[in-house]
């Protein structure tokens, strides 16, 4: 297994609000488990103590006005230049003495390894019962589309690589950023490797600060923009195909009558059901001219990271 020398340079992010209670021990354990990496700290507009404590346990501290994760994130990749990056919360739920074998997996050649949490403790340990089952209904939708076998999409435990990093764009504000990098990756064709990681609740103090129902209507509405945009013929054609379908068959109905009786008598429907059936050739033509573009911008995201990949090794 490949292990990081004295050339290869580590980055710990941490993306925090409000996480005084926890973020000491959390930058101590990534010191131990990771002694040459860089610890960097971002606070997210904290009212409380949890930059000053950061600061006095030896990290780099950075200011986010912009409030919400994904905004966080988008910061730390822009500002940040490593060979590998350990990405992990500040309320210490994730384990730092896996980080080491995440490194050596991104150091393998993997673009991106996740912390899998689902296939050991989290069903035990998290008592949010609406949050596993968000999780399990995000894994089964995501899935399902991109023909994937991720078991741990949400998860905000993930090391990647420096091209990975350049490359990625932050388009979420919130916590379904993690959402949006599986789909991202899954869409690329990039190199995933899921190490299951021992999960814990929060300790007693420590306050969550997701919200169940909205930060799940987050997410939904994240895959299902992602849809729209990586997966363009499903999603218009689908639509489409159903319309149209739902249009041929009053046609056929009106066409049945007219057969019978020589007159059209329900000119409204006949009207309604040529209008549904060119609405739905319309969806498939605009699926299939949305496919082609999307196709195409996964051949420049290639382009893009080869020339980055190049750079980097001159």
């Amino acid at each position: 297994m490949p292990e990081a020398n004295n050339d290869t340079s580590i980055a710990v992010l941490l993306p925090c609000y409000n996480e005084e209670v926890t973020i000491g021990k959390v930058v101590r354990d990534f010191k131990n488990s990771l002694p040459d990496a860089t610890i960097y700290v971002y606070d997210n507009n904290s009212t409380d103590r949890t930059a000053e404590i950061a600061e006095a346990e030896g990290a780099i501290v950075r200011r986010e006005p912009r409030q919400g994760k994904g905004n966080v994130i988008r910061a730390m990749f822009e500002d940040i230049d490593a060979d590998v990056y350990v990405m992990a919360d500040g309320d210490d739920t994730y384990p730092a003495d896996a980080a080491p074998a995440m490194v050596a997996k991104v150091l393998e050649g993997y673009d991106m390894v996740i912390g899998d949490r689902l296939s050991s403790t989290y069903f035990q340990e998290n008592k949010r019962p609406f949050h596993n089952f968000g999780n399990r209904l995000v894994r089964g939708s995501i899935n399902g589309l991109f023909g994937a076998h991720v078991t741990d999409i949400m998860t905000g435990y993930r090391a990647f690589n420096f091209t990975f990093v350049k490359t990625y764009p932050v388009l979420s504000r919130g916590f379904e950023v993690e959402t949006e990098m599986t789909i991202h990756s899954l869409n690329n064709n990039l190199r995933l490797y899921e190490m299951p990681i021992q999960y814990r609740d929060r300790p007693e103090g420590s306050v969550s600060k997701l919200d169940t129902v909205g930060d799940g209507i987050k997410v939904m509405s994240t895959i299902f923009r992602m849809i729209r945009e990586y997966k363009p013929l499903p999603f218009f054609g689908g639509l489409g195909l159903i319309i149209g379908i739902v249009g041929i068959v009053l046609c056929g109905t009106v066409t049945f009558e007219f057969a019978k009786t020589g007159v059209v008598t329900h000119f409204p429907t006949l009207i309604g059901a040529v209008m549904l059936v060119i609405a739905g050739l319309l969806l498939i033509i605009a699926g299939i001219i949305l496919d082609v573009m999307a196709k195409n911008d996964r051949k420049t995201f290639v382009i893009d990271t080869n020339k980055i990949a190049y750079n980097k090794r001159h």
